[in-house]
């Protein structure tokens, strides 16, 4: 099967992920996809298939290289963000994008158009993969499981290209932060590994935020407004008055780059009792310490004007900067992935993610795991799409790594 027939055949499978169950995987349609993609791996030939109660997949690709080569590892989830429907994905194919808009949806008027995103310029002649406007597509991350999955399959059919032993890992639930909950690193036995999770062409990453969740409980003291003079205490407005608290400048929508934030997420509330929702992110580990610390120190500032029962603060850590395993002890891994970019035409773009990976916490449980590109843009909406020469050189990437895995 070629690439994107593969492709194809993935998105239509309904694997959206749900955080709000204790489920694993959190929705069936992933362990129905799981299960169909662990036969279609024995059908290729793929060794060692095995799919476990959690609904994570993996495999190997034996070595048929004399050398001695490192283990390489191969990783890609099967969920879809939550974000927005996965349910009856229609992808269609702009052939020869001539840079206009792209009609997704005629009934209901929705474009994709280089006005909005002007990304799609760089395209320009290329075919591309768009939703019909009423899904996203889930190339995020369906087509790093299409570019994993062709990849070996050409591997076997190619036994004069000389490679190490290889192992492939397919996990649920990535999109939700619990991918790695249940990922058996000594099972997988690779020496290292690369999610095939990223963005557009080119993007080779190791670098992540350092994460934290934030959540905070305001309490209140209803009274009949018309008597509530020095009885009432309105968490709405408590809570108001931390967000105040907080600088305007550092949200999302005011960063870039190595630029941390603060990010209200959720907010539920009623006089008596309101709750915010944060996340907490920074890619330098000290300034997210402080950001942490700070948090402490506002929700102590409305404690000391309201009372000890006010706030109270839940926080937990969520995933750390990849980089502190990467650098400077496993730089080799990203050297390697650089001279497989170059060798099949693509300019490697190294680049911070903002936000975080199946590979960052992996990397923290002893398996270093950076992030390559599998080419999609504009991910978890109606206006994803993906150009079909980006998932093919995501594809020859992941066969040059094999092939010159053997290189200091």
């Amino acid at each position: 099967m070629n690439l994107v027939d593969r492709f194809f055949k993935y998105v239509q499978i309904d694997t959206k992920s749900d955080e709000d169950t204790v489920f694993v995987p959190s929705t069936p349609g992933q362990m129905s996809f799981a299960k169909d993609l662990a036969e279609e791996l024995k059908i290729v030939g793929i060794q060692d298939v095995t799919l476990d109660d959690n609904g994570y997949i993996m495999g190997t690709i034996p070595s048929n290289s004399s050398d001695k080569r490192p283990v390489i590892g191969f990783i890609a989830h099967m969920d879809t963000s939550p974000d927005m429907s996965g349910k009856h994905v229609s992808p269609q194919i702009v052939h020869s994008y001539d840079g206009g808009d792209i009609i997704l949806d005629p009934e209901e008027n929705i474009v994709l158009s280089p006005t909005d995103f002007p990304e799609l310029l760089y395209y320009i002649g290329q075919d591309l993969i768009t939703t019909n406007g009423k899904t996203l597509l889930g190339a995020d991350d369906k087509a790093g499981i299409a570019e994993i999955v062709t990849a070996m399959e050409y591997l076997l059919a190619h036994p004069e290209i000389k490679h190490g032993k290889i192992r492939i890992a397919f996990t649920p639930d990535e999109e939700i932060g619990k991918g790695p909950d249940h990922f058996d690193v000594k099972a997988f036995g690779a020496d290292f590994a690369y999610t095939i999770d990223g963005g557009e062409i080119g993007e080779l990453e190791y670098e992540n935020f350092n994460a934290a969740s934030a959540k905070i409980t305001f309490k209140g003291r209803n009274v009949h407004p018309g008597y509530a003079k020095h009885k009432m205490m309105n968490s709405i407005r408590i809570a108001h008055e931390f967000v105040s608290m907080l600088p305007r400048s550092e949200t999302p929508e005011h960063t870039e780059g190595y630029e941390g934030f603060y990010h209200l997420v959720g907010f539920n509330g009623n006089v008596e009792s309101t709750i915010l929702n944060y996340i907490i992110r920074d890619h330098d580990r000290d300034r997210f310490e402080r950001r942490k610390k700070e948090m402490v120190h506002l929700v102590n500032k409305i404690k000391n004007e309201y009372g000890e029962n006010a706030a109270t603060l839940e926080m937990k850590d969520q995933y750390y900067n990849m980089r502190e395993k990467i650098d400077p002890d496993n730089m080799h891994i990203i050297r390697l992935a650089f001279a497989a970019m170059e060798a099949v035409g693509v300019t490697p773009q190294v680049t911070p993610i903002r936000g975080g990976t199946d590979g960052a916490r992996l990397s923290y449980m002893g398996l270093p795991c950076p992030n390559i590109f599998a080419g999609g843009l504009n991910f978890h909406g109606r206006f994803e799409f993906i150009p079909i020469p980006s998932m093919e050189k995501a594809m020859q990437v992941i066969l040059k790594i094999a092939e010159i895995s053997n290189i200091k």
